[in-house]
């Protein structure tokens, strides 16, 4: 039974919390401030993480960097009367796996849970044999438990949608990634088909990693040179 640690100090939103995701079979716990989430976010196993940006004694997004600093790999979902679009871009590049805003259907909350939780499960059970931990293809190296990227001898500093998308190519060496792909491997959730955030994500790679490590699929989308 999955655990779920509910990070939220509005009683009525944690109570309404508690009731779906207990009756659709999780178990949870709530912490009401920061200091209370980052001790049993750290002293305890939960599976997943519902985190609300305001709370009473710190900015979420500093608790949210606090916990991936320490090594808290959980997906985090964040659930917040924050609409702008600089906290979603905060949010999501501070380490979290997805950004929800209130008011909020329920029903979307609980299919977004599952999503990450199946997609996380599905990453820690990949056969052992060689350290999954670790990925590389030519000299472009992820490490999955440090979240540290290298290149030869270089160290290189990459944001959290950056580490993501990287490890998507290095996941999928030689294949074609679509646009649609992309989005949804990186971000996880639908964006106008409109926007370029795949393409300006991929050249952010390119500056990173190297111009030529990621190429242009003309009409198909992006490849991993392996």
């Amino acid at each position: 039974m999955n655990r779920i640690l509910i990070i939220e100090d509005e009683p009525r939103i944690v109570s309404f919390l508690e009731k779906g995701l207990q009756a659709n079979g999780f178990t949870t716990a709530v912490a009401v401030n920061a200091a209370d989430a980052i001790s049993m976010a750290l002293n305890h196993e939960f599976d997943l993480l519902i985190l609300d940006l305001g709370l009473p004694d710190q900015d979420g997004l500093s608790l949210l960097e606090q916990l991936r600093g320490q090594g808290k790999t959980s997906p985090i979902i964040i659930l917040t009367a924050r609409d702008g679009i600089g906290d979603k871009v905060a949010g999501l590049e501070g380490g979290a796996d997805d950004y929800m805003t209130k008011p909020f259907r329920f029903e979307e909350l609980l299919a977004r849970v599952r999503v990450r939780l199946r997609n996380h499960q599905a990453a820690d059970s990949q056969p052992s044999g060689k350290n999954e931990q670790v990925l590389q293809a030519g000299d472009v190296l992820l490490d999955l438990r440090t979240r540290q990227a290298q290149v030869g001898d270089r160290q290189v500093d990459l944001s959290a949608r950056e580490f993501i998308m990287a490890e998507t190519f290095l996941r999928h060496p030689k294949q074609v990634m679509s646009r649609e792909q992309l989005l949804n491997h990186v971000w996880g959730y639908d964006y106008d088909p409109g926007s370029n955030i795949v393409d300006v994500y991929v050249g952010y790679l390119r500056k990173k990693l190297g111009s030529d490590v990621i190429e242009t699929i003309r009409g198909m989308g992006y490849r991993l040179r392996a």
